[in-house]
C-alpha cells in the first residue's frame, strides 16, 4: 500500500467503476446492441441501482439460446430465469429480451409457436450449432453471472460498510489541495490495518 504516494483518483481506482464487476470490458456494440441496451443493474445485493451494460456484445443472445435449449420458454419466463441466475442483481427488460429473441429467430436459431397470444420459443438445429460455435462466449457470460450472484449473497451489513469505505476514500482523494506525504502514509496505514483485521476476523 506504500504505492499510495502521489496517488490521485485515477490511480486509486475507486471512482465510479471501482469494484463494480459490472463495469468490466464493456465495448461499444453494433447498432442493434446499442438499441437494445442490455437491461439495468440493481447494485450488488443491497438495493443500490445504477446503469450499466451487463453483457458484452452478443453474449445475451447466447445466454437466452442456452436457456431455451434447456427448456422451450416464453419471453417473460426467460426474464425471470436470468434474474434468478443473477440472484436478483440484474433483471433484463422486455426491451432487451424481445429484440434479442427476434434476432435469434431471424438467424434461424429459434422456432416460434403462438400460445394464447404469447410466443413460445424453442431451439432449432441451427440454434444448437450456433451454441456450440459460441460456447466460449457463453461460458464467459455464465462465469460473470456467477460472480455477480455471489456478490448478491454478501451480507447487507458488510456490503453497506464496503460502500461507505469506498465513498469515504473517494471523497478524501478528490479534495483539494492534494494529499500531503504524511496524509498519504496515514491513510495507507489505516487501510492496511483494516485489511489485516478483516483477514483475522
Amino acid at each position: 500500500m506504500r504505492g499510495f504516494k502521489g496517488i490521485g483518483m485515477r490511480g486509486c481506482g475507486m471512482g465510479h467503476g471501482f469494484a463494480r464487476g459490472h463495469g468490466g470490458p464493456f465495448r461499444s456494440m453494433r447498432p442493434e446492441g446499442r438499441r437494445m441496451g442490455e437491461g439495468r443493474m440493481r447494485g450488488e445485493g443491497h438495493g443500490r441501482r445504477g446503469g450499466g451494460r451487463m453483457f458484452e456484445h452478443g453474449a445475451l443472445r447466447w445466454v437466452l439460446l442456452s436457456l431455451i435449449a434447456d427448456k422451450p420458454s416464453h419471453g417473460y419466463e426467460l426474464i425471470k430465469a436470468i434474474e434468478a441466475r443473477m440472484g436478483g442483481t440484474y433483471t433484463p427488460s422486455p426491451g432487451v429480451i424481445y429484440p434479442s429473441l427476434t434476432l435469434l429467430e431471424d438467424m434461424g436459431a429459434l422456432s416460434v409457436v403462438a400460445e394464447g397470444g404469447k410466443k413460445r420459443y424453442a431451439v432449432t438445429d441451427e440454434g444448437r450449432r450456433l451454441l456450440g460455435e459460441n460456447a466460449k462466449a457463453l461460458a464467459h457470460a455464465e462465469r460473470k453471472m456467477k460472480v455477480l450472484r455471489g456478490r448478491a449473497d454478501r451480507p447487507a451489513r458488510i456490503a453497506q460498510a464496503i460502500e461507505a469505505f469506498r465513498a469515504a476514500t473517494h471523497e478524501r482523494l478528490s479534495q483539494e489541495p492534494p494529499l500531503s506525504e504524511a496524509q498519504v502514509e496515514t491513510i495507507a496505514d489505516l487501510i492496511e490495518a483494516a485489511a489485516e483485521k478483516v483477514r483475522q476476523a
